[in-house]
């Protein structure tokens, strides 16, 4: 049973890492078996198909990652700037823990509309906008001049964020230097300045 599982989990850590140097739809099965030193068949025993390997990949990862700020986003106590802290440092901390599969899922969400691998990770981007924009919602109270702005409020916060991650990457792609806890406070002042101004 031990074997089965760690086929699978190989696959998986092959797949994530394809898909992130290459792109998705530039790799194939056969590629995806042979780094993963098993055969076609066995890839397909676990995944049907390329489409049901990044399926499970996003469920498996994803999830998480949405609960993770899901239960930042609803602990929110008053203080917005401290809540929006702490997801932009969870977002950092993730994208550190899973360099290549965080890149690999801004990718697949800029990718063609009606391609498969956007059709797949699309829920999940689409649950971690609502988390943002719930919070904005909840944190109305204390934003008092938000006037409907809140899903432009969650697309800024995200996009500012996700900007970050990126060029600190291209700095440093170990990500150490973007878990500065003072440039994390200062993306997020900034932000909050924007709000209030």
């Amino acid at each position: 049973m031990e074997v089965k599982t760690d086929n699978r989990k190989n696959i998986l850590n092959c797949a994530i890492h394809l898909f992130y140097q290459k792109g998705y739809d530039a790799v194939g099965v056969q590629e995806i078996a042979t780094a993963a030193s098993v055969t076609k068949p066995t890839l397909y025993y676990y995944f049907k198909s390329k489409l049901g390997l990044l399926e499970a990949l996003l469920k498996e990862r994803c999830e998480p990652i949405c609960d993770r700020l899901e239960r930042i986003a609803k602990d929110y106590q008053g203080e917005p700037k401290d809540t929006l802290y702490a997801l932009a440092c969870e977002l950092v901390d993730i994208a550190k823990e899973d360099r290549e599969f965080y890149f690999l899922l801004l990718s697949l969400n800029y990718s063609a509309r009606e391609n498969e691998a956007f059709k797949a990770v699309y829920p999940y981007m689409k649950r971690m906008f609502h988390i943002t924009t719930a919070f904005f919602l909840q944190a109305g109270d204390k934003l008092g001049n938000m006037n409907g702005r809140q899903e432009q409020f969650a697309i800024a916060f995200q996009g500012i964020i996700n900007h970050y991650i990126l060029v600190m990457d291209e700095r440093d792609s170990s990500l150490e230097m973007a878990s500065d806890p003072h440039a994390i406070w200062e993306l997020v002042r900034q932000f909050m300045y924007g709000i209030y101004s």
